[in-house]
């Protein structure tokens, strides 16, 4: 078990939205679906993708672009284009007042656009994330990332296009794989570009060191972990194994470590209806004071203040 697997265990698609939307020039897509987590993808055409706070950026046919948290975000022929149309949560498809030309008409399953031959198809969907393991996920990520055609898994994408049509039994589990396969894809490719700046447990990972000692945390958090214990497994000393830890991951490793138990705490206590005891014991803490202590030191509130407030939202 690697890091990334971990992250992207917490972060699977159940019950995404998609829609496929085709246009003709100039067009444009103010898509509001207040997802944690949205994928486009251009089938057909090239756009820019615009959004608040950052720069714009440019897509071309196969591309895929990875969008961090609910604010809105367009998708264009041009960057001067006004949309036409607004994709709202559950992907309910709303033509704007005063454009050229309305998209809104169902062209088929989960398909809108104004015919069926238009220059551009763009396909969206989105995850609706709960929980502290997707969190540290999205924050390794930008607002907006776009990764070329070349670097994602051509297969991967290929399917979309003939699934997503489709209205079958266990249509839905299809295209929620179909989703996790292309985020994995797509994240593998960008963390591997030099300008996606990669957090640091990721490029840690192909550290002999390092790496090593993420897979044993990861493997086993519950484990008793020292750095001591660490470092003798790695086969480096105890100086030697903080000292390049910190340096690649940017944490100690037993800081990391209780990161990461904490965040797979919360999750548990979010998810579950087991007790903080029970909790604390599967997460590498020898009973439940020991869990609240730390967990308030990292958090600020206890393990029952944490469910509460969970259960409350």
């Amino acid at each position: 078990m690697d890091v990334l697997d971990d992250l992207l265990a917490g972060t699977r698609a159940r019950g995404g939205v998609f829609n496929l939307t085709i246009m003709d020039p100039p067009w444009a897509l103010d898509i509001r679906d207040e997802a944690a987590l949205s994928l486009a993808t251009l089938v057909r055409g090239s756009a820019w993708v615009r959004r608040d706070g950052t720069e714009p950026a440019r897509m071309e046919q196969g591309d895929v672009a990875v969008f961090t948290g609910p604010a809105p975000y367009i998708v264009g022929d041009a960057l001067a284009t006004a949309p036409q149309l607004r994709i709202h949560p559950g992907g309910v498809c709303e033509p704007l007042p005063g454009a050229p030309t309305d998209y809104s008409a169902r062209l088929g399953v989960r398909t809108y656009g104004g015919r069926v031959e238009g220059e551009a198809m763009v396909v969206s969907g989105t995850y609706q994330l709960a929980g502290d393991v997707s969190r540290r996920l999205l924050a390794a990520l930008p607002s907006v990332l776009v990764v070329p055609a070349a670097d994602v898994a051509g297969s991967v994408m290929d399917i979309v296009l003939s699934e997503i049509q489709r209205d079958e039994p266990g249509q839905q589990s299809v295209l929620d794989r179909w989703l996790d396969l292309a985020l994995i894809t797509t994240l593998r490719a960008w963390f591997a570009r030099p300008e996606s700046h990669a957090p640091g447990w990721y490029q840690a990972q192909s550290d002999p060191v390092a790496g090593l000692a993420l897979r044993l945390i990861h493997e086993n958090p519950a484990h008793p972990w020292s750095v001591t214990e660490l470092a003798a497994r790695v086969g480096v000393s105890r100086a030697s194994l903080a000292r390049r830890f910190t340096a690649l991951v940017g944490e100690a490793p037993m800081t990391y470590l209780t990161g990461w138990r904490i965040a797979l705490a919360a999750d548990l206590l979010r998810g579950t209806r087991d007790t903080v005891e029970t909790i604390a014991r599967r997460v590498g803490y020898a009973n439940a004071f020991a869990l609240s202590v730390a967990f308030k030191r990292v958090r600020g509130t206890t393990p029952t203040a944490h469910r509460r407030a969970t259960a409350a939202a």
